[in-house]
């Protein structure tokens, strides 16, 4: 599959599985003089943009409740769902600026045209339709009635970055900007796909830029204006915009306002209780030991800790920490989004596990899913659910390994998951909770698999046996015991090292 970027400013693990790209916004253009009834601008509160306004993509007005927008912009929902129900989003239509004029309506459902996971693929698809709960007075903007021929005159706007750093606030422009262009040959954009539209100054001197995507390619109709395309992503340094020929796809825009052929929503996945930890994943835990009063406890994996990881023989313990940790509810919408305030321990020594204190006791997280902890440990032929962030994955432990070694590291008594479709762990997974069947005790945690086949190496675990026998599997993922945390854990989240049974100790030797 090609490299390309998505022009919007938030990316999302699995949900986009390719980076943003720092670009200008609207290259060439000027600000707009006047508002255009039809275009708006999609401004979710989750994932939020970074970006005072709140703004993340353009929309085009195409019936009284409904807008067009890009397929990556609707797909920042948690699970990455085709069709669904969001929240908290909404659109800003008819007005300049992003942060006030026009008409607001909220998004109460969104229709992808395509995924990042369509064997089918995904460029010259990226589009989304978004219906509004209420309608809008907006005049709504029609559909071209054929692809812009080479050359052809377009209009393009948008709401995009001025400049590269993201950090800056002065970047955010919240005026609409707008500039006058061209439809090239699809030859000078060799990236394009069928579908799209290579649409810009060849030498990208006027072209669309970051968060400009689902923003429009106009094209004059009668006195009018009519969408030829949407903002997709770049083709290149230096080069023209890509973007989604809109016209090729008008049969399944009128269908589904229309009513006539509207897609089923999508069965999402239950992910109650996921914590996304930004490249990492993390559960909310408790042990037999836990009050209601004492501060949650936060579990993930020892090489997820920010900032310093455990050295190989060592611990890490209470130190303090600041970090955001939201807690999914069902569909993987925050539900709560405590702080982690404290690392009570991490190691990568014997095991790859680390347990953070948060800022809330279980009494105040009473609405959010808690694990328990379990004292049990994981055996061969026991039945996983690897709870991510946006799906769950079905494993089985088809064994569990004397010594695992990566990179430096040995744990112990690993957790090897029979290889199937249904466990396919990848980068990301890192820190998801392995729970029973009962779907809400903590037995294992997912923490690595095999890249390339190497042997021992980062990101290529290997088995060593008790003869001392070295085993690595391309493919293969492994997973840590959990039940020597619990007798560790004493009233009021507090750690005890000391303790009877407790198998964590703050300087674990090599083994």
């Amino acid at each position: 599959m090609r490299s390309r970027s998505l022009l919007f400013g938030v990316v999302l693990g699995l949900t986009v599985l390719l980076a943003a790209a720092p670009a200008q916004a609207i290259l060439g253009g000027t600000e707009s003089r006047r508002a255009y009834s039809f275009m708006g601008s999609f401004q979710p509160s989750f994932p939020r943009p970074p970006r005072p306004d709140g703004h993340g993509c353009g929309v085009e007005v195409l019936a009284p409740q409904w807008v067009l927008t890009a397929s990556h912009c609707a797909g920042k929902n948690p699970t990455g769902a085709r069709v669904g129900v969001p929240r908290g989003w909404k659109v800003r239509v008819g007005s300049l600026d992003t942060t006030s004029g026009g008409e607001t309506a909220e998004v109460d459902h969104y229709y992808r045209l395509a995924t990042n996971s369509d064997e089918g693929g995904f460029w010259g698809k990226d589009l989304a339709l978004l219906h509004l709960r209420t309608p809008v007075k907006a005049r709504p903007l029609r559909i071209a009635s054929a692809t812009p021929a080479d050359n052809a005159p377009v209009r393009i706007l948008g709401w995009g970055m001025s400049c590269e750093d993201s950090g800056d606030p002065a970047c955010f422009p919240t005026r609409l900007r707008e500039a006058d262009t061209v439809v090239q040959p699809v030859a000078v954009c060799p990236v394009a796909a069928p579908g799209e539209l290579c649409v810009g100054s060849r030498d990208g001197s006027v072209a669309a830029g970051n968060m400009d995507s689902g923003g429009p390619a106009l094209v004059r109709d009668g006195d009018g204006w009519a969408l030829a395309g949407v903002v997709s992503g770049p083709a290149g340094d230096k080069a023209p915009t890509l973007y989604t020929d809109v016209t090729r796809h008008a049969a399944w825009i009128n269908g589904i306002i229309s009513g006539a052929h509207v897609p089923l929503d999508d069965v999402i996945p239950d992910v109650e209780g996921a914590v996304d930890l930004n490249g990492c994943v993390g559960s909310v835990v408790r042990t037999p030991a836990s009050h209601p009063q004492d501060p949650a406890l936060l579990l993930t994996n020892g090489h997820c800790v920010q900032d310093e990881r455990p050295a190989q023989g060592a611990a890490l313990v209470d130190r303090p920490a600041d970090f955001a940790a939201p807690i999914a509810d069902h569909q993987g919408y925050p539900l709560a989004t405590p702080r982690a305030n404290r690392l009570l321990y991490a190691t990568m020594t014997g095991t790859d596990i680390a347990l953070y204190r948060l800022d809330k006791t279980y009494a105040q997280l009473r609405s959010v899913k808690v694990f328990r902890l379990t004292s049990s440990p994981v055996r061969a032929g026991d039945a996983l659910t690897m709870a991510y962030t946006s799906t769950r994955l079905h494993c089985t432990a088809e064994a569990v390994v004397p010594h695992l070694r990566e990179g430096g590291y040995q744990q112990d008594d690993a957790i090897r998951y029979a290889t199937s479709p249904d466990c396919a762990p990848w980068h990301g997974t890192s820190g998801s909770a392995l729970l029973a069947g009962d779907g809400v005790t903590v037995v294992g945690i997912h923490n690595t698999h095999n890249d390339t086949g190497e042997q021992c190496t980062v990101d290529n675990p290997c088995e060593v046996g008790t003869d001392g026998s070295v085993t690595s599997v391309k493919g293969r993922g492994y997973g840590q015991q959990v039940a020597g945390i619990a007798a560790c854990v004493v009233q009021g989240s507090k750690l005890d090292l000391s303790r009877p049974g407790c198998a964590l100790t703050a300087s674990p030797r090599p083994r």
